[in-house]
């Protein structure tokens, strides 16, 4: 993407009512404003929240909430460029019920309370398969930790891969950390019984891997 389509975008998110750029200090030092009051302030109901993490150009979070009016949805990505096209298709779909935050994943305990969160979503995201790139798995055990800090209890969390090391990586860590796996699938495409949301659902680039027959895999599973 050039530099100038970015600064359009940047300037265009500037414009739309459901997106959200604090600063990095301001999240920081808990001065966002919409901590603990998204319900009450932005989205003007009690509606569950559920999360779209590394939610990319927003396609799974509209996606989402276009199945669940009665959900509220926020895709949160360092990168607004990215998700401007989310932020975009939704106020053109008229869908109030989806919103996008520009933020770090580490600094999410900063964004939202504790227990304001009923589900998140980890859709595709970069393996880190090197080891010394560990802590920047977003399903290793110091993240999971932040993810509980403002889940409810027994919240839903949801992974959805390309990489099987990833999935690898992730069962062996929740079973032996000793948390819930509900559910899980290592080719939701051929194996039956994968929730609705996970196969109706398809990113641009989920798509490309389907095209060349690489497995797309699921976990369902509660942090204890």
């Amino acid at each position: 993407m050039g530099s100038k389509n970015k600064l359009k975008r940047f300037k265009e998110n500037e414009t739309f009512q459901n997106v959200f750029q604090p600063t990095r200090e301001e999240v920081v030092s808990n001065q966002f404003p919409l901590k603990g009051k998204w319900n009450s302030d932005f989205f003007k109901n009690e509606h569950p929240i559920v999360l779209e993490l590394g939610c990319g150009k927003g396609e799974y979070s509209v996606g989402l909430a276009e199945r669940s009016p009665n959900k509220n949805f926020i895709g949160i990505d360092i990168k607004g460029a990215r998700f401007w096209r989310g932020a975009k298709t939704s106020v053109e779909n008229g869908l109030h019920n989806v919103a996008f935050l520009r933020t770090q994943i580490e600094l999410i305990e900063h964004c939202f309370a504790q227990n304001e969160v009923s589900e998140i979503w980890i859709t595709f995201p970069d393996p880190q398969i090197k080891y010394k790139r560990t802590k920047h798995r977003m399903t290793n055990a110091t993240f999971l930790e932040n993810y509980k800090k403002i889940l409810k209890p027994n919240g839903l969390m949801h992974l959805k891969t390309d990489s099987e090391f990833m999935h690898g990586y992730t069962l062996g860590l929740l079973h032996g950390a000793g948390h819930e796996v509900l559910y899980a699938n290592h080719t939701v495409y051929k194996n039956e019984g994968a929730p609705a949301e996970v196969t109706e659902i398809q990113t641009f680039y989920e798509s490309q891997y389907l095209e060349v027959n690489k497995p797309i895999t699921y976990i369902q599973f509660n942090i204890k």
